[in-house]
């Protein structure tokens, strides 16, 4: 048999976030989860987070109990919103969430393995959720699914430009308890699955309180094919301030694909801190922002920098509204917005 020649091989794209989208999911909270103790406070959070979706794009939600997400979400346009009754140990579906690429022109979505950040956190049922929803029919049958449990991969941890780079972070990839990969085979699996050409790898930054190992969706993100937002830490006196300088430079040093041209940087301010109540603090971050069709959600925190931080982001994005959602909730089991949701590329 003769060797599969280059021509001969599945093209396999990743693409970017602010290309057009058909939904987004959200796993809904509910009482056996973390945010037992403070439902109502994060439901109305998720509410309002659901609310921008369904102005401008399709929802699906995974919910322990469809009437009862269906109750609060009754004032919203029902004909936009799909409904998933499944299990669910959390709620952080951007990393239990499927990812698509396009595999010659057409929609995959791949199922990685979530282990909870690296055994961290129970992730039994959160791993299921992918598959359970292709067994549900949730999907068109135009959507093709794709295992890959071989593989832990998290959709916080990756940013794509929909151009064949990604924009990671080797504490998160690099991990023990994920894959336990050297560098080079991280690249070769992240080529092969998502059909990345290059990979750009940041060796700093950091948010104290995050549970992800650094996941590039906290720090640095990309907002066109040439544009980064990333936090920027100007305090010398706070803890993140030389490992997040670090990051910077490297940023700087980053060049556009096949081209010695710089990337175009906005930064975000280092939001002010938030301390949970054993006075530990918590990573909140502007840079956990999502893209939707027409628009960007950024997470807000009641804090001085809010203004700043949209009017930074304008910036990246000067033809999409950005929204400010209250995320004071979502931090205090340490995430934020982006973190909530995965959006899906589908016809």
């Amino acid at each position: 048999m003769e060797p599969e020649t280059e021509n001969k091989k599945p093209k396999i794209r990743m693409p970017a976030e602010w290309e057009p989208q058909s939904f987004v999911q959200l796993s809904w909270p509910h009482a056996r989860t973390d945010w037992a103790y403070m439902l109502d406070e994060v439901t109305a959070c998720f509410v309002n987070i659901a609310r921008e979706i369904v102005n401008r794009q399709n929802l699906l939600v995974v919910c322990a109990d469809t009437n009862e997400v269906r109750e609060k979400l009754k004032k919203l346009p029902q004909k936009k919103i799909m409904y998933a009754e499944i299990s669910t140990n959390d709620t952080w579906a951007r990393d239990h969430g499927g990812i698509t690429v396009f595999k010659n022109g057409k929609p995959v979505v791949l199922d990685f393995t979530f282990n909870g950040w690296g055994m961290k956190f129970a992730a039994s049922h959160d791993n299921q959720i992918t598959r359970k929803l292709f067994a549900e029919n949730v999907f068109p049958e135009s959507v093709k699914y794709k295992s890959r449990k071989n593989f832990v991969l998290e959709g916080g941890s990756i940013e794509s430009d929909g151009k064949g780079t990604i924009l990671t972070t080797a504490e998160c990839l690099l991990s023990e308890n994920r894959n336990n990969l050297t560098k080079e085979k991280a690249e070769k699996k992240l080529k092969k699955y998502l059909g990345a050409e290059r990979i750009l790898w940041l060796e700093n930054g950091f948010l104290k309180g995050d549970d992800t190992d650094s996941h590039i969706d906290t720090l640095a993100r990309f907002c066109s094919v040439d544009t980064i937002a990333y936090v920027k830490c100007t305090d010398e006196n706070d803890e993140h301030y030389e490992a997040l300088s670090r990051m910077e430079n490297e940023l700087k040093t980053m060049t556009l694909s096949g081209s010695a041209n710089k990337y175009n940087l906005i930064p975000l301010p280092m939001a002010d801190a938030v301390y949970d109540e054993n006075d530990d603090r918590l990573p909140a971050t502007y840079a956990n922002f999502l893209i939707i069709n027409g628009a960007v959600l950024m997470p807000t925190y009641n804090s001085t920098k809010d203004q700043i931080a949209l009017q930074q982001l304008q910036k990246a994005f000067p033809d999409r509204k950005i929204i400010g959602i209250d995320c004071t909730a979502l931090i205090k089991q340490h995430g934020s917005l982006h973190c909530v949701t995965m959006q899906y590329s589908l016809p």
